[in-house]
């Protein structure tokens, strides 16, 4: 018999989410963490909710400084996603292009990118929700990365006839 936790998952998994990588600064090093819960939250004030497991190195940097980055990866970066969803720490970062913005880490090439200051944090189960007011935005013309059925992809519009 499958628990209610394993059936969950499973229904989860075939729910396309975007995937992007939650920054803090550790001093003068970059952190980040794979995520793929968050969302837009609010355009007035912009806010983004971004989830994060509770026992995060990110989670607890992100706590510290009172702001985060997320960069919302594009299509061709699923190794990226794949090295920061690693519970390597600090050398995620290792062979990944990034540039200080806002004093975050922010990754060369991201679909899109967020700067945001903590409102507040929320427990969440086994995860913490971070409200975000968002102070940078940019994005660049580019696909985003999607996870759907436990495997990168991409979106594809549906043509209309």
């Amino acid at each position: 018999m499958t628990s209610l936790q394993e059936t969950f998952k499973n229904v989860m998994a075939h729910v396309a989410t975007p995937v992007a990588v939650a920054t803090s600064m550790d001093g003068g090093l970059p952190v980040g963490t794979t995520v793929s819960a968050f969302l837009s939250l609010s355009m007035n004030p912009p806010m983004v909710l971004v989830s994060l497991d509770r026992g995060s190195e990110t989670l607890e940097l992100v706590t510290e400084s009172r702001k985060f980055g997320l960069n919302i990866l594009s299509s061709d970066q699923h190794s990226a996603a794949l090295k920061f969803a690693t519970k390597n720490g600090l050398g995620k970062f290792h062979g990944v292009r990034w540039d200080i913005d806002h004093d975050l880490p922010r990754i060369t090439g991201a679909a899109g990118w967020v700067a945001c200051t903590v409102e507040r944090i929320l427990e969440g189960g086994d995860h913490m929700i971070v409200l975000g007011t968002v102070v940078a935005a940019e994005q660049r013309d580019s696909d985003p990365l999607t996870y759907h059925r436990r495997t990168f992809g991409t979106h594809c519009a549906l043509e209309m006839v």
